[in-house]
């Protein structure tokens, strides 16, 4: 014989879960300096955080009287990417601009 028994060979076990568990999410923080330029925070809140000119205004004002702002709130590693990526554009132009990311 062939080694597999009569009956078995389309039979499959699987296993399903009753419940998904949505990632946790965390939010991207802006913080305020006095040298990044208002119009370079809403470029980055615009091309980075795909944010309207007016939302991105409202925010960047916000930053700026506040000291902070989110910028969105994203999965752990969208959020670090685009962190990054406003990281290395701001270094880039020579801005000192930082942003961190914590739990929503």
């Amino acid at each position: 014989m062939n080694g597999i028994r009569p009956g078995t060979e389309s039979e499959v076990i699987s296993k399903t879960r009753d419940t998904v568990t949505e990632p946790p999410m965390y939010r991207v923080v802006l913080h305020n300096d006095d040298y990044t330029t208002m119009e370079f925070v809403v470029e980055v809140l615009m091309n980075i955080f795909h944010k309207t000119f007016e939302d991105a205004t409202r925010i960047m004002l916000n930053v700026h009287k506040t000291g902070f702002g989110v910028c969105g709130i994203y999965t752990y590693e969208i959020a670090e990417t685009k962190v990054e990526i406003l990281h290395d554009l701001a270094k880039q132009r020579g801005f000192p601009l930082k942003s961190s990311i914590e739990k929503a």
